[in-house]
C-alpha cells in the first residue's frame, strides 16, 4: 500500500449479514472510543446478492449489542464496481472473499484488497462464517473482530501520524 492516508474502509463477507456488518460496527466503536477516525468512511458489503436489503443476522446484532454497539440499522448490499475506486482499503473476512474481490476488481485496484486479520494483525487467517453455528460462534467471531479492530485502529493512528509528519510508515 502507498503511504497516502486511509480515509475509507470497506469490510466484505459473503452475505453482508454476519461478519462484515459486525466489523464495520466494531471498528466504528473502537475509533470512537479512541476519539480517532472521525473522518474515516466505514461501510460493509457482500460478494453475493442473496441478502441485499436484509438487516444483519439477529445473532450478530445480539453479539454487538452485548458490547454496547448497535448495528441493527445496517442493510446488506452487494459490492459494486464503484467500491473499488471509492474505498482506500477493502478487507475480506476470508480468503474466498478476497479471491472473489480480486476477480471483480480492476487490476489497478487489487492492491487495496486484503484479508482482514492479515492486514490488521499479520495473521493469515480467516474470520470464520458463523451463519450455521450457534450464538457462541458469533461471540467468538465478535472477539476476533474486536481484537483485529483494535490492531487496525492502532495501525491507522500510526499511519496517520507518519503521514502528517511527512515520513513513510513501514508498519503498513
Amino acid at each position: 500500500m502507498s503511504a497516502k492516508p486511509i480515509k475509507s474502509i470497506l469490510f466484505v463477507c459473503l452475505g453482508n449479514i454476519c461478519r462484515s456488518p459486525l466489523a464495520e460496527g466494531v471498528l466504528r466503536a473502537v475509533l470512537a472510543e479512541r476519539a480517532e477516525g472521525h473522518d474515516i468512511v466505514l461501510d460493509s458489503a457482500a460478494t453475493s446478492g442473496w441478502e441485499v436489503g436484509s438487516a444483519p443476522d439477529r445473532r450478530s446484532i445480539a453479539a454487538a449489542a452485548h458490547h454496547g454497539i448497535d448495528i441493527s440499522t445496517q442493510r446488506a448490499r452487494k459490492v459494486t464496481p464503484d467500491d473499488f475506486a471509492r474505498f482506500d482499503l477493502i478487507l475480506g473476512m476470508d480468503r474466498s472473499n478476497v479471491s472473489d474481490l480480486k476477480a471483480l476488481a480492476p487490476a489497478a485496484m487489487r492492491e487495496h484488497i486484503h484479508l482482514f486479520l492479515d492486514f490488521a494483525q499479520g495473521e493469515t487467517r480467516d474470520v470464520p462464517d458463523p451463519y450455521y453455528e450457534d450464538q457462541q460462534a458469533f461471540a467468538s467471531v465478535y472477539r476476533m473482530i474486536r481484537e483485529a479492530s483494535e490492531a487496525l485502529a492502532a495501525r491507522l493512528a500510526t499511519r496517520a501520524s507518519a503521514t502528517e509528519s511527512g515520513q513513510a510508515s513501514s508498519t503498513m
